[in-house]
């Protein structure tokens, strides 16, 4: 990507009329297509015996791993959870791994697609809890310890939903101009150091939970 581009959104690769086609749009449907085929593949012959393929494997290690992630950061049965979050998850961790792809652009260094993720994790919050909980018991979650502290919880989760949208956006969107930049100053082997930590960075945004957070309000 040009590093005069500060995001995805930016690069139209066509327009007509309102309706432009950008980098953003273009590999979101591409990591979307991507997932649905490679999970129709891999589930298409599941099995229950003991020779399994290597794919059923790899699918079972990844469910296990956010199965474990989940319980241990909520303490309570990760079921419920397991499809939301798994999906989050499996989305962001392959549009930012698919970043090593030579002239790919990954969707979550645009703001507008962290902020549908994080506007996701908004709305699924409260749903989850008053699932669980009901209505009434979940709103009191909003007034504790007391009455005072009501704007300041609602306040704390719009800055929270704010904070993951742009948390995720700046740390692979930096990861992608630090690479440009240094891929014009030393072609080889700087930019390989830096995608390998961009790479990095961008999956340890999907396992930095916040328990304190999870636990009030699921």
């Amino acid at each position: 990507m040009d590093i005069t581009h500060i995001t995805p959104d930016q690069v139209v690769y066509w327009q007509w009329g309102f309706f432009s086609l950008n980098a953003t749009l273009l590999y979101t449907w591409g990591v979307i297509l991507l997932l649905t085929i490679g999970s129709w593949l891999v589930t298409r012959k599941l099995t229950s015996e003991i020779h399994l393929s290597r794919w059923q494997n790899l699918l079972e290690i990844v469910v296990a791993g956010i199965r474990d992630q989940i319980r241990e950061v909520s303490g309570q049965k990760p079921e419920p959870y397991l499809p939301f979050i798994g999906t989050i998850f499996i989305f962001i961790a392959v549009s930012n791994l698919l970043a090593i792809v030579p002239g790919y652009i990954p969707p979550t260094g645009s703001l507008s697609t962290t902020t549908a993720l994080a506007l996701s994790v908004f709305v699924a919050v409260p749903f989850f809890g008053i699932a669980r909980q009901g209505v009434l018991t979940y709103l009191k979650n909003y007034v504790q310890p007391s009455l005072f502290m009501l704007p300041f919880n609602i306040m704390g989760e719009l800055s929270r939903t704010l904070a993951l949208a742009v948390r995720l956006f700046g740390n692979v969107m930096s990861g992608i101009k630090i690479g440009a930049i240094l891929l014009a100053i030393a072609p080889l082997f700087f930019p390989i150091i830096m995608q390998i930590m961009g790479l990095l960075t961008g999956m340890i945004q999907e396992v930095d939970p916040k328990p304190d957070t999870v636990n009030r309000f699921l």
